[in-house]
């Protein structure tokens, strides 16, 4: 229970009878770099952690390169990404956008007013 006491948790849901539901804020930001990672075009979070990567690293990695806001009625997403050369900035991003969007709704009760995204880079390697 320490670890819980450090960490910024929001409540999502209470109900006198049952009990309540805390979300911590790094918990929204995996939601979202997860997300952010499953879209066509993405490279990588800031910090170079890529989908393939999760197995090996775990999931509380995909929170780099995630800047969360939370306020009382609605949640901002910053995010930092490197794309693969080639894919479509905007087309990208708005993708990115609307999968964070989708994913931190459903998966926490939440509502998303914004999902900024940063071209950290773009990734010139070739996939093998």
């Amino acid at each position: 229970m320490k670890e819980q006491e450090n960490r910024n948790t929001y409540q999502i849901h209470a109900n006198s009878n049952v009990g309540e539901v805390q979300i911590a804020d790094e918990v929204v930001a995996t939601i979202a770099g997860l997300a952010a990672t499953e879209v066509k075009g993405v490279a990588s979070m800031s910090g170079n952690i890529t989908n393939e990567l999760v197995s090996k690293l775990g999931m509380k990695n995909l929170s780099k390169g995630v800047k969360i806001d939370v306020n009382a009625d609605s949640v901002t997403v910053d995010l930092a990404l490197t794309l693969e050369y080639g894919y479509n900035i905007p087309n990208t991003s708005k993708q990115v956008q609307e999968k964070v969007k989708a994913a931190i709704e459903n998966m926490t009760g939440l509502t998303v007013s914004g999902v900024n995204i940063r071209i950290a880079g773009v990734n010139i390697e070739k996939n093998k």
